[in-house]
């Protein structure tokens, strides 16, 4: 599943990208560990990592199982699509959090299309 195996690594790094701009933003707007309290422009990119976070056994395991009952490509296909989903989401929630919907759904409807895949494949088998 080598596919799959890269989509996961980049599933990964983008998540340590929005750990990294939460680690920014502490140092730009001077929020010592361990608070989580500061100015918006902080706040929103805790925000953004921790749903990241959240989200991401969303992706993880529907990812996998689909990999093994439909196969590797329409996993990483699934993957990558939430992939997209989650940056187009954390740069908008960057600039206005009322606009993050987009991205949240390119990456929810990925998430619940490997899902179905997984059931797919396992049906037809």
């Amino acid at each position: 599943m080598p596919l799959t195996t890269w989509v996961t690594l980049a599933a990964i790094a983008l998540y340590l990208w929005t750990s990294y701009m939460v680690a920014f933003a502490r140092a730009r707007y001077k929020v010592k560990a361990p608070s989580m309290e500061g100015p918006p422009e902080f706040l929103v990119r805790y925000r953004v990592q921790m749903n990241t976070l959240e989200q991401l056994p969303v992706l993880l395991a529907p990812m996998w199982t689909c990999a093994f009952a439909l196969g590797d490509r329409w996993a990483a296909a699934g993957g990558l699509a939430w992939c997209v989903g989650r940056l187009v989401y954390a740069l908008a929630y960057y600039r206005d959090p009322a606009k993050r919907g987009p991205g949240f759904s390119i990456a929810f409807v990925a998430s619940a299309a490997l899902m179905v895949g997984t059931a797919v494949g396992l049906v037809t088998r």
